[in-house]
C-alpha cells in the first residue's frame, strides 16, 4: 500500500498511507489558497469517511488535465490551532487517483490516524506543503501533481507513473513535539 513518504525514503509497507487531500481549484500553475468552505454535508461532515471520487468529480467534472501545480482547497476550515512546520500533525485521510478517481489508501478504512511531523519530510512534498496552515478540526482536499508525489516512478503498483493524486485529509490535532 503506498504511502506519501518520500521517493526512496520508506518501502511500500503498512505504515498508514498519508497523502494529502487533493483536489484541485484550477490549473493556473500556482499553488491556490484555500477556497471557500463548501456546504454540502457529503463533503463537510468531518469525522466520517469523505467519498473523495464524489468530491473529485463535483470539483472536476473534467479531468481531460490534471493541474500542474499544489491546489489546495478547504472543504471545513477548521476552528482549532494551526499546523506549522516542525509540529506533529495527526491526520485521517483517503487518497484517489486523478487518471480513474479509484481509491489507493484510506486511514479510515484502517480505523487508525496517521501522524507525521510537518515539514520534515517524512511525507511527500504535496503532504508538507498542503497540511501547513490547516486548522484542527477541519477538512482539506489536496490535488498533488507527480512532482510532488511519486514523479515518473509510482508506487507500489497502486500509483502509476505520473499520476497526479488526490486527497481529503481532517485534520485531527497539532502539536510540537
Amino acid at each position: 500500500m503506498p504511502m506519501p513518504f518520500r521517493h526512496g525514503s520508506v518501502p511500500i509497507v503498512a505504515l498508514g498511507a498519508v497523502l494529502l487531500l487533493a483536489a484541485c481549484a484550477g490549473d493556473s500553475g500556482d499553488a491556490t489558497g484555500p477556497s471557500e468552505p463548501a456546504t454540502s454535508p457529503s463533503v463537510a461532515d468531518t469525522g466520517t469517511t469523505p467519498d473523495a471520487a464524489a468530491i473529485l468529480d463535483q470539483l472536476h467534472p473534467d479531468r481531460s488535465s490534471a493541474p500542474g501545480a499544489l491546489s489546495v482547497v478547504d472543504l471545513v476550515e477548521g476552528t482549532g490551532a494551526a499546523a506549522t512546520a516542525g509540529d506533529r500533525v495527526v491526520v485521517h485521510y483517503v487518497g484517489v487517483r486523478w487518471s480513474d478517481g479509484g481509491t489507493f489508501d484510506a486511514s479510515w478504512t484502517r480505523g487508525q490516524t496517521f501522524s507525521f511531523v510537518l515539514g520534515a519530510r517524512q511525507v511527500i512534498a504535496g503532504w508538507d506543503q498542503g497540511v501547513e496552515g490547516m486548522h484542527v478540526g477541519g477538512r482539506r482536499v489536496l490535488t498533488i501533481p507527480p512532482a510532488l508525489a511519486y514523479g515518473d516512478r509510482g508506487a507500489g503498483g497502486v500509483i502509476g507513473p505520473g499520476e497526479t493524486l488526490v486527497f481529503v485529509v481532517d485534520l485531527v490535532e497539532t502539536a510540537r513535539p
